[in-house]
């Protein structure tokens, strides 16, 4: 068990699965109770909800969405279980979108992806995430103190005080951003402070480029990924071998096309859309605008949840294209009404001073007339004329994207 949080993750993935969709249509039905997910999931018997064919058929609840819910619908859109006032903490990130926290130890399940990054009972770990309003700084906390650490509230700025913390504290851990543990250890090797306790380091919230990761590692720090939302808490997370980000134990993930709620293929790049059972503040189906592909086979580490590639950028590709807005959800309706074709992609561009479109759609159909229904189809969705371009299947880069905006800046 040394290596591993707890039994659950490495349980029989099919005993996983049985168990969490066992556990499902009580806890939606629990959900329900709230009237913002009475009204988001009308019409649904929460009993019926026990499989992923059946969780895929329910609306999406999306961050847009929830913005403009929780305006009209203060201060939670009503989809908390807990009320405000008997909640531990009451947040805000930018937005703003509002999440409560609750009372229960490690509410966002943090604590799975801390244990996996080397942190263990006792130990001191420096945290410089956000501490002021966003849920951040807190999450990482929550985590911690479930494990038994100690924490150092660091936050964001103050690096030559958060210096003298770790000098004198000697944490053997850091929980922050990647780019603000190269700015402590530049900032330490310039003003002569001791940061050599840090072997270890779980971050988030910033890219990892490799040569980053090679240049901490260079430098003593071992730094593991996790991937966040102030929703729905640690999603995912990197283990030792550093192969993908492991599914938390408390969430249902789902990879769908974006545009849509219609889950893709694994290894097929779409937005991710989570499930969390968190009993204060439940999400169901919410979609989180990332894109990520779930990666086959078991990790190396011997954790055998569902395995994601991590963030791949952004799944909201609107854009506007002679004075009107084209969405991914127009894009995936002109598919849905020509089922002959597979994987579509309009490229939008300028000629002759002008914008075009083409609309990209890979296709083994033979019909001389697909072509032309297709661009009268994209015509009638989008109310812009464009150009429709047949190829074959497999040929469009698999990278989620459904529009790609291929027009000069500037």
């Amino acid at each position: 068990m040394a290596d591993h949080y707890d039994a659950l993750e490495t349980r029989d993935p099919a005993a996983r699965e049985r168990e969490l969709f066992a556990e499902l249509p009580e806890f939606i039905s629990g959900a329900m109770i709230s009237l913002g997910w009475a009204t988001q999931l009308k019409g649904i018997d929460p009993g019926s909800l026990n499989s992923r064919a059946a969780l895929a058929k329910l609306p999406l609840l999306r961050k847009s969405d929830l913005l403009w819910m929780q305006k009209s619908r203060p201060p939670f859109g009503e989809f908390n279980r807990t009320p405000s006032g008997m909640a531990k903490r009451l947040l805000m990130s930018p937005g703003p979108i509002f999440e409560p926290q609750g009372w229960g130890d490690d509410v966002w399940g943090a604590a799975r992806a801390l244990y996996a990054a080397g942190a263990r009972q006792g130990h001191i770990l420096h945290n410089s995430f956000a501490y002021h309003l966003t849920p951040g700084g807190f999450m990482l906390e929550n985590g911690a103190h479930a494990l038994g650490c100690a924490v150092i509230p660091g936050g964001v700025g103050n690096t030559e005080q958060q210096l003298e913390a770790i000098a004198h504290y000697r944490p053997s851990g850091y929980m922050g951003t990647p780019d603000f543990l190269k700015i402590l250890l530049d900032t330490a090797a310039k003003s002569d402070k001791d940061t050599s306790s840090i072997k270890r380091g779980l971050v988030s919230g910033a890219a990892l480029p490799a040569s980053l990761r090679q240049e901490l590692s260079a430098r003593g720090v071992s730094v593991q990924q996790c991937y966040a939302t102030a929703e729905a808490g640690v999603i995912a997370y990197e283990s030792e071998v550093k192969e993908g980000m492991i599914v938390n134990e408390t969430i249902i993930l789902e990879i769908v096309r974006p545009g849509t709620g219609d889950p893709v293929a694994d290894g097929e790049v779409g937005e991710v859309v989570v499930t969390s059972f968190n009993p204060d503040y439940p999400m169901i189906r919410l979609a989180t605008g990332d894109l990520s592909a779930v990666m086959t086979g078991i990790s190396p580490c011997g954790r055998t949840n569902t395995r994601i590639k991590g963030w791949m950028g952004r799944a909201d590709q609107t854009t506007k294209v002679k004075g009107m807005f084209v969405h991914p959800a127009q894009v995936a309706e002109i598919a849905k009404r020509h089922p002959e074709l597979a994987r579509v992609r309009l490229v939008v561009t300028r000629e002759a001073e002008q914008d075009a479109m083409t609309l990209h759609a890979e296709t083994a159909s033979a019909d001389v007339g697909l072509a032309e229904a297709a661009g009268a189809t994209l015509q009638s969705v989008t109310k812009v004329r464009g150009a429709v371009k047949l190829v074959a299947p497999g040929s469009l880069p698999n990278d989620g994207k459904v529009i790609a905006d291929e027009r000069p800046v500037g």
